[in-house]
């Protein structure tokens, strides 16, 4: 059987150097890893805190934190840097109410903790 091909893998074949758009895998993409259930609870408390603070701070501040929030998420595919600044940022603004910010503070402490952060 002289002349048989035979392909493992990839296999790219080009002829001529215009509309080549590479290989194609036709693979599924792999599956994102899920959050874990204690870090999607935790999350889903400082958002109902941070509800809370909200009503309790001057407008500058409510506008700050409305402009972190979607940065908080349990999400593992979430940039880390946005979801920490937005974090610190909560925690800051909860930091300067004193008493009243000290819940919103413990729960951000306890998703860095769970990120590794």
């Amino acid at each position: 059987m002289s002349g048989d091909n035979y392909y493992f893998g990839d296999s790219v074949t080009m002829h001529g150097g215009q509309g080549n758009t590479g290989i194609v895998k036709n693979q599924p993409a792999p599956a994102a890893p899920a959050a874990s259930p204690e870090l999607e609870a935790a999350v889903r408390e400082l958002v109902a805190l941070i509800a809370e603070l909200r009503t309790q701070v001057a407008p500058a501040s409510a506008q700050a934190i409305d402009d972190s929030l979607p940065a908080i998420t349990a999400d593992p595919a979430a940039p880390a840097q946005q979801r920490h600044g937005a974090l610190m940022a909560v925690a800051g603004i909860a930091a300067t109410v004193g008493a009243v910010g000290q819940p919103v503070v413990e729960a951000v402490n306890k998703i860095l903790q769970l990120l590794g952060s």
